[in-house]
C-alpha cells in the first residue's frame, strides 16, 4: 500500500538536466576532457563529485577532481540564479495539489547540492509541498545506491515498502528499488525510454500519473 510518495528533482519536477547536460559539456571542453555522448549520459541522476571521481579514474585531468567539483558547484548556482524562471514541469502542481488534498506525506530526494535543491525549491515556490528534503550529501551516497530514499522514508515516517518513488534516470530508478520502494518513470523530454525499462511503470505526463493515485 503507498503511504507516501518521493519525488526526484531534475527531469521530474523541473526541466533541468538539458541545462546541468549543457553546463558539464563546457566544463569538459574547458578542461580538455573528452567525454562520449554515450558515457556522459551514464552518469544522469548521480551526484556532481561522483561524476567527476569517476571522470578522473577513467581520463587524464590536469586539475585536482575537488576543483572540478567546486567549478561544476559554482557555475551551476550562477546559472539558475540568473534565470528569469526555472521551468516545471506540465501539470506538476496540479499533481502535487491533488495529493496535498489525498494527504500524501511527500519528499524530494535528490543527487543535487544542497545549496542547488534549495535555489530550485524556492525560486520554483515548490517547496510547500514536501515534507522532508534530502540531498546526496546529507544521505552520505548518491544514487543508484538507495541511501537519500532511505532517509526520505525515515524522515517522513514511512517504511520504505509502502512509498512510491517518482524518477526519470536510470541511476535513479536502481536506487528506489535498491531501497525495496515501488518506482514510477516519468518519461520527461530528451529521455531515452530504453533507460527507464526497470521501472515498475512508465508515464508520459503526471495527469496520467493522478490517475493511478
Amino acid at each position: 500500500m503507498i503511504e507516501a510518495i518521493i519525488f526526484d528533482m531534475d527531469g521530474v519536477l523541473v526541466d533541468s538536466e538539458p541545462i546541468h547536460i549543457e553546463i558539464e559539456k563546457l566544463q569538459f571542453s574547458l578542461n580538455n576532457i573528452s567525454i562520449s555522448e554515450e558515457e556522459h549520459l551514464k552518469f544522469m541522476g548521480t551526484a556532481s563529485d561522483v561524476m567527476w571521481k569517476a571522470i578522473a579514474e577513467r581520463h587524464p585531468i590536469s586539475l585536482p577532481v575537488e576543483e572540478l567539483i567546486e567549478q561544476n558547484r559554482i557555475e551551476s548556482v550562477r546559472y539558475f540564479s540568473e534565470l528569469a524562471e526555472i521551468p516545471v514541469m506540465p501539470g506538476l502542481v496540479e499533481l502535487l495539489e491533488k495529493l496535498r488534498t489525498k494527504k500524501y506525506p511527500m519528499a524530494v530526494a535528490s543527487s543535487s547540492t544542497p545549496e542547488m535543491i534549495d535555489l530550485i525549491l524556492e525560486k520554483t515556490q515548490l517547496k510547500k509541498y514536501f515534507q522532508a528534503i534530502v540531498s546526496a550529501e546529507e544521505a552520505g551516497k548518491s544514487k543508484p545506491e538507495p541511501d537519500v530514499f532511505l532517509l526520505a522514508a525515515q524522515k517522513l515516517g514511512v517504511k520504505p515498502e509502502n512509498c512510491l518513488v517518482i524518477e526519470d534516470s536510470f541511476n535513479g530508478i536502481a536506487a528506489a528499488h535498491a531501497a525495496g520502494m515501488s518506482c514510477v518513470a516519468y518519461q520527461s523530454p530528451g529521455v531515452d525510454p530504453k533507460t527507464q525499462k526497470e521501472a515498475d511503470s512508465i508515464v508520459k505526463s503526471f495527469e496520467q500519473l493522478g490517475m493511478m493515485l
